[in-house]
């Protein structure tokens, strides 16, 4: 199975994708991962697109993603699970990474990709907040 976890920064996307890894044993790609399957990034792509296809109906495939861009490379059949988070929280979990700073240009910049996957299709939605990993997993297994 396929599993595409969207979201922006800070919402949640690494936690549940290692929940979902222990409890169903998937590899897990991040971003621009793929980029090292090749020496060319034309080559890494297309080696990565074909792995992504076949996770549809093979192993289990993790693909978190945080860039819009990058949910062009989940094919159909892939589940795609929405994570979200309000606002405040992403400012105050990307200032923990930032230990304890948040420049205002990084804030606005934060706000102004507030909710750009709100309007895609989704096969689950995530509260990274509140959500329960668990539940989801049960609902992954079922499938």
């Amino acid at each position: 199975m396929l599993i595409g976890i969207i979201g922006e920064n800070c919402t949640g996307k690494s936690t549940l994708a290692e929940r979902i890894k222990d409890k169903l044993g998937a590899e897990i790609i991040t971003g621009k991962d793929y980029l090292r399957m090749a020496k060319s990034e034309s080559e890494a792509v297309s080696l990565f697109r074909k792995k992504l296809a076949e996770a549809v109906c093979g192993d289990d495939v993790i693909y978190v993603i945080s860039e819009q861009e990058q949910t062009g490379f989940l094919p159909d059949g892939a589940v795609r699970i929405l994570v979200t988070a309000d606002i405040d929280t992403i400012k105050e979990r990307f200032r923990a990474r930032m230990h304890g700073n948040l420049p205002a240009p990084v804030a606005q910049m934060l706000e102004r990709r507030h909710g750009i996957f709100d309007g895609g299709q989704y096969d689950y939605r995530y509260d990274g907040v509140n959500g329960d990993p668990d539940a989801v997993c049960e609902e992954l297994k079922k499938r």
